[in-house]
């Protein structure tokens, strides 16, 4: 009996110790996540918020002043090229015409009285051509005094001075006939802006005048009234604000996809057709503090979009580069660590150092070898053997979670992609365990 107690207590004893071994070696490694690199079709994107504007949008101010005495449409009506919208009083320009139109009928009166004078003044000159003719055949027969010679001639002289001066007065005359003429058709023209048309098709967006209210031509200084605005809705643009980081990758022609708050579980066409070359102006004078600078980007839609209006905001994703069957690499799984390169660039891997549980660092006391240099390198850590090796790599275009792997790792090799506390503190040789695996499966557009 006591021998049988003795074997049982040596069994339960080896069970213990195997049971332990088996417990720490379990646990033996920091626990990771691993997901395997594979090819995906890669986009990359500009994502910039905005509002949706009509393509073509005519704001329509007066060009008289006066009061609104008839005005037929109201905001989000729709309106033809040429339909009648409003008329300004027009009783000031009508008095303005009739006594334009008289001063003319004056200076033309005045122009006939001119010709008339004129005619008078060469039968007087010509009376005193021969009344001088005369007294110059007396002085050579001796019949009269130089005093009288000498006044015909004089008066000869005052005589073609009124045919010249009456020449004047003609076309003086006709000038000022040209001028009246000129403000009377200014007059007529002011005339006909009394009357309001559409100069397009489309919707009244914004009404800012009143039957009865005074409409006021703008100045040099003083804006006039804006009466109406008139927006072609069939052709819409979404006006966006894009990071300065961001603009050298947008170009003309480039795809986009433009979300609409209003329009929900709808994603609509486009593509860029004008980039701003100034940042926008900030509008807020008090602000004291760096501004992030935007520039404006206009995206024409594509597709038409239901019961839009101007105004409403958007979202809109530029497709700025694609991949197809690219190697990709998931963007948790990428770092940087500071790494040993010999004299050839060749990254030279240092005996494994402990750790404390947060991210590795190099003693800026300990210095390289001769000939070696240490630099911030991103790479990736790669399962081999149980251990995390960290393995430099060279991305390409980002997606919105891989990015494109041009060089480092290749398809089918497992890297370490979380969780975020181990990636930060893992260092070259680590050992690890695999916690969870990602099964994500490729699809048509994985990004």
């Amino acid at each position: 009996m006591k021998k049988a107690l003795i074997i049982l207590g040596v069994l339960l004893l080896g069970a213990a110790v195997v049971g332990a071994n088996l417990y720490y070696k379990r646990d033996k490694g920091i626990g990771v996540a691993v997901e395997a690199l594979r090819t995906r079709d890669l986009e990359s994107f500009v994502s910039a918020s905005g509002k949706i504007q009509p393509k073509r949008q005519v704001s329509i101010s007066a060009n008289q002043m006066g009061r609104v005495t008839r005005l037929s449409v109201r905001e989000g009506d729709r309106v033809k090229t040429g339909q009648f919208l409003l008329e300004i009083d027009p009783r000031s320009l009508e008095g303005q015409l009739q006594r334009g139109e008289a001063t003319v009928v004056a200076a033309r009166f005045s122009l006939e009285r001119a010709r008339t004078s004129v005619e008078q003044a060469k039968a007087n000159l010509e009376l005193s051509k021969q009344t001088l003719a005369r007294q110059q055949e007396l002085w050579k027969e001796g019949l009269t005094t130089r005093q009288e010679l000498e006044r015909v001639q004089n008066e000869l002289k005052i005589r073609e001075n009124d045919v010249k001066a009456s020449e004047q007065e003609i076309s003086t005359s006709e000038q000022r006939i040209k001028q009246e003429e000129a403000s009377l058709a200014s007059t007529q023209y002011n005339l006909t802006q009394v009357i309001i048309n559409s100069p397009m098709d489309g919707i009244v967006v914004r009404r800012n005048i009143e039957e009865g209210e005074t409409a006021v031509v703008g100045t040099m200084n003083n804006a006039g009234s804006q009466l109406l605005t008139i927006a072609d809705m069939s052709q819409l643009e979404a006006e966006v604000e894009v990071d300065e980081t961001d603009i050298p990758t947008v170009a003309l022609g480039q795809q986009a996809r433009i979300t609409i708050d209003a329009v929900r579980d709808r994603t609509f066409r486009g593509h860029v057709t004008e980039i701003g070359n100034s940042p926008i102006q900030s509008t807020s004078a008090a602000s004291t503090g760096r501004q992030a600078t935007n520039f404006k980007v206009k995206i024409t839609l594509d597709e038409e979009v239901p019961d839009v209006r101007p105004g409403f905001t958007c979202t809109a994703e530029v497709v700025t580069a694609t991949r197809k069957n690219a190697v990709s690499v998931p963007i948790q799984a990428l770092t940087v660590r500071e790494m040993l390169f010999d004299a050839k660039g060749t990254m030279v891997r240092e005996p494994k150092k402990k750790t404390t549980g947060v991210e590795p660092t190099v003693d800026a006391s300990t210095e390289p070898p001769p000939g070696h240099t240490r630099k911030e390198t991103e790479g990736v850590f790669v399962i081999t053997n149980g251990r995390a090796v960290f393995t430099p790599v060279k991305v390409g275009i980002a997606g919105e979670r891989y990015f494109e792997l041009l060089s480092g790792a290749s398809a089918g090799e497992r890297v370490i992609t979380g969780p975020f506390t181990s990636v930060r503190s893992l260092a070259d040789g680590d050992e690890v365990r695999i916690t969870s695996t990602s099964t994500s499966s490729d699809t048509a557009k994985n990004n």
